[in-house]
């Protein structure tokens, strides 16, 4: 490929493989990672991750490219590329060797000429043409798809693979699904265990705890955050849900200037969180308050 000719890989993209990871971020989903990996093997197939907003699907792609850094993927996915796209980046035109050019059409002819790449697409619906003067970016895909040069991971919720890639079966045909379920709580502990230090190298804040006492704290917000008690919204579910009051938590911290998280930090995150009813809120900060009593003392923490 001429070094002169517009990227769109390198312009818009973001390689995921190329991304530093602080502990893995798909944490007990190697399930799904491992039918991922099926798919994509799988001639003239590609991927599509659908589940409900929140459950994590952008991080197991996100997985798969930590795997693919650390070499835990067959031997013929080792040294690829992952490089996700956004829809947007996919509109109108750019000028690349003078001339005014599609940007899905170089983005094709990139990809024939592109070994060893998977391209990630969230919000993979909206390639789906919904009237007549939109671009068809579905269409524009299939041949490629078909041939096996365009290899793709798309995620999509469920309601929208309803309402959208269901219509269009023959886009439907280059994809096989892959169903990404709400994780249990255990799970879910064990990712907010496994997330807190990518959030404490993000924001400069640690915890002074022990892994027993961190652990404590995750299982409240994690039994404080179950599925009757949360708010129904787009993030209330697992683990977002549970990892938006951990990530509250720190925030805290960073706001009053403190390098360290206290119990009050906690406190204050689950008090302002947004997605629990109310008067699930009010008991669960009892119970909190009770649970925590000997953490409080030793603090001298101040819950208002």
């Amino acid at each position: 490929m001429n070094q002169d000719k517009f990227s769109m890989l390198q312009r818009y993209g973001d390689d995921y493989t190329k991304k530093e990871y602080i502990t893995d971020p798909a944490i007990a989903r190697d399930e799904e990672i491992r039918k991922m990996i099926l798919v994509l093997l799988t001639p003239e197939k590609s991927a599509l991750l659908v589940g409900k907003p929140g459950i994590g699907k952008t991080a197991i792609v996100e997985g798969l490219a930590y795997r693919i850094q650390k070499g835990e993927v067959p031997e013929v996915l080792k040294g690829w590329k992952l490089i996700r796209l956004n829809i947007s980046s996919l509109l109108g035109n750019v000028t690349s060797e003078g001339s005014e050019e599609n940007r899905v059409e170089l983005l094709i002819e990139e990809l024939k000429n592109t070994s060893n790449t998977i391209l990630f697409i969230d919000e993979v619906h909206l390639l789906v043409s919904r009237n007549k003067e939109s671009i068809d970016i579905a269409n524009m895909l299939k041949p490629g798809l078909d041939r096996g040069t365009i290899k793709m991971i798309g995620a999509t919720t469920t309601e929208e693979y309803e309402a959208y890639i269901l219509r269009d079966r023959a886009f439907l045909r280059r994809f096989q699904k892959v169903e990404v379920l709400e994780q249990k709580a255990e799970d879910v502990v064990k990712i907010l265990m496994g997330t807190y230090p990518k959030i404490e190298k993000q924001t400069g804040v640690s915890f002074a705890y022990t892994s027993f006492i961190i652990e404590r704290i995750a299982k409240f917000i994690v039994e404080m955050t179950s599925e009757y008690k949360r708010v129904y919204e787009v993030a209330s579910r697992y683990p977002d849900v549970s990892l938006t009051i951990l990530a509250n938590a720190f925030s805290n911290a960073v706001f009053e200037n403190q390098k360290v998280i206290g119990i009050r930090h906690i406190y204050l995150a689950i008090k302002e969180a947004r997605n629990i009813y109310e008067d699930v809120k009010i008991k669960e900060i009892a119970r909190f308050k009770l649970e925590f009593a000997d953490l409080i003392s030793q603090e001298n923490a101040i819950l208002d």
